[in-house]
């Protein structure tokens, strides 16, 4: 479907609802198609602690020789 931007603008919540239901919403200023109304990706359920014991680290992860040899690597 494509509607112009005063139509848009007039029916907002009918448009999000046909994008809601698969349709293709189009939106077009002057003719010309500028901007797709589409849904939201449903984002997932972040679970704390989900990867513990899935990485390790060593005790000198964050020691002064480490920061030193990645500047060096990277050129930073």
């Amino acid at each position: 479907m494509q509607a112009n931007m005063h139509e848009a603008k007039s029916k907002l919540s009918q448009l999000v609802d046909i994008a809601l239901s698969g349709e293709e919403v189009i939106i077009a200023k002057s003719g010309k198609p500028v901007a797709q109304l589409i849904p939201c990706a449903a984002q997932k359920e972040r679970i704390f602690g989900q990867f513990k014991n899935e990485f390790e680290m060593t005790d000198d992860f964050d020691s002064h020789d480490t920061n030193d040899e990645i500047s060096t690597l990277f050129g930073s």
